[in-house]
């Protein structure tokens, strides 16, 4: 188990941790360090980079002031690994769910957030960003879709 900080990428005031997670597993740093967003208590934050400090993990993030959330009104645990592929459209604040995956495997689910394509009802989904968020407790794979064999 390691320890993975959440800092807010602010070098006038020290990089000031705003979430930390003690004994966390190594695929789960992994999994959100591929996370473009973090969105926890209502804020969403872009990560800016990561990196180790003395065996700490630590992803660098800042507000993302210009997103919104998605349902603040779903809530869920932590039963299982879930991702959303969710629909990437340009200029609109709706990204439809395409499908849910579910994992009880961590290197599955990361294996499923590192891929730059994921192939699925005929279609080549090419992942644009992705995100973790902690107060639905899903993570979510924006991506647009092209047909197939076109």
């Amino acid at each position: 188990m390691a320890r993975l900080e959440y800092r807010l990428f602010d070098e006038a005031n020290g990089f000031p941790v705003v979430y930390y997670y003690d004994r966390i597993g190594k695929a789960e740093i992994a999994t959100r360090m591929c996370c473009d967003y973090f969105v926890k208590e209502g804020k969403i934050y872009e990560k800016t980079s990561t990196a180790i400090d003395a065996g700490v993990y630590v992803i660098y993030v800042q507000l993302a002031e210009d997103e919104q959330i998605v349902d603040p009104t779903q809530k869920a645990e932590w039963k299982t690994i879930r991702i959303e592929l969710r629909e990437y459209k340009e200029d609109t604040d709706y990204y439809p769910v395409i499908h849910t995956y579910e994992f009880r495997d961590e290197m599955e689910a990361l294996l499923h957030m590192q891929s730059q394509f994921l192939y699925l009802y005929g279609k080549e989904w090419e992942k644009t960003s992705a995100e973790i968020d902690e107060d639905r407790k899903v993570y979510v794979w924006y991506a647009t879709g092209n047909p197939m064999g076109g």
